[in-house]
């Protein structure tokens, strides 16, 4: 299970969150476990049954409003009973003030406070974007991403199949590079993100030559931090008895993090020009999305070609046998 301190909240998102510590910096060693936030409108009344402790809580006008409508004595007793619940950290939201006494029970408890002063929606979205980036699940792969025509397709196969060397060359075509060798694979907003595996650059092996830096040769404008997966390409060797999909009628599909993704099998061979055929496979999805598919065109022209010549066939022979019968008359 992925966890940060709170410490490592305040110093990563304090410019961006425009945050500040109201509690002591002691407050800071507690361990934040949950990607959700929580905004505590009825733990502030009383009820803690189902209250989500282990996330960070949320204070907005509505909650501190109410908490300074209590008497001195509630609200000292509600906010004990809630603090007691183990609290990661708690964030007030348009710079608003909490009474004082609260920010003495928190140092008292060890639970921080901070003071945001962007509006609620605005700290909401911006602090579950980082959460679901740090808690996102992943893994790395030796594989290859490059954007092409704007889809990113990740290229997969043995070692020495020729992952790098077509990647050079869609980047040479004017694509683009993600990271070549090793892939990290992220699971965010239900969809597969993969980034470098190696966070020093665009480094690539390229067998008889050695590593080259594609963001140098080709400029950073040939290069994505990031990218969406829409496609694998499994690169296999080219066997004679190796039964490979033509038509394309059939789909397939590769799963990592729970995620599906359509995968094609290519059969490589020397004198194949397989990044030509790895642009024609994302021009093909793209034609796809808009309703196109050039498989089940290509499937139902054949059926109406054969049902023609069915009927024409049949025709024929009921033209036949008139004539037959004409002819014994």
């Amino acid at each position: 299970m992925k966890e940060i301190t709170v410490y490592d909240l305040f110093d990563t998102k304090k410019k961006d969150l425009a945050l500040s510590l109201i509690t002591e910096p002691e407050t800071l060693n507690k361990k934040i476990g949950s990607p959700y936030l929580n905004r505590p409108g009825l733990a502030l009344a009383g009820y803690l049954e189902l209250f989500a402790a282990d996330r960070i809580q949320v204070l907005g006008e509505t909650e501190v409003r109410y908490l300074q409508s209590l008497t001195e004595e509630d609200l000292i007793t509600r906010i004990r009973n809630m603090f007691k619940m183990d609290i990661p950290c708690i964030v007030i939201s348009k710079g608003l003030t909490l009474p004082p006494v609260i920010e003495y029970i928190a140092n008292e408890l060890n639970i921080a406070l901070f003071s945001s002063r962007l509006s609620t929606i605005n700290l909401i979205e911006n602090l579950s974007r980082y959460l679901r980036d740090i808690f996102a699940l992943e893994k790395t792969i030796h594989a290859t991403l490059v954007d092409v025509f704007g889809l990113g397709i990740l290229l997969t196969g043995k070692s020495g199949i020729g992952k790098s060397e077509c990647a050079l060359d869609l980047v040479h075509r004017g694509h683009s590079l993600v990271g070549d060798d090793l892939i990290t694979l992220r699971y965010i907003e239900d969809k597969l993100i993969g980034k470098p595996g190696r966070e020093f650059g665009y480094f690539m092996e390229i067998r008889g030559v050695g590593f080259i830096n594609a963001e140098r040769v080709f400029g950073i404008e040939r290069t994505r931090k990031q990218k969406t997966i829409d496609l694998q390409i499994e690169l296999m060797p080219w066997q004679e008895n190796m039964d490979y999909e033509r038509i394309g009628l059939v789909s397939n599909y590769a799963e990592h993090l729970g995620v599906k993704i359509p995968i094609i099998y290519l059969p490589v061979s020397p004198g194949k020009s397989v990044s030509v055929i790895v642009e024609v496979a994302a021009m093909n999805i793209i034609l796809k999305g808009v309703g196109y598919d050039a498989a089940e065109d290509f499937n139902r022209k054949v059926n109406e070609e054969i049902r023609k010549k069915t009927m024409l066939k049949n025709i024929e022979g009921k033209s036949d046998e008139t004539d037959r019968g004409d002819r014994n008359q």
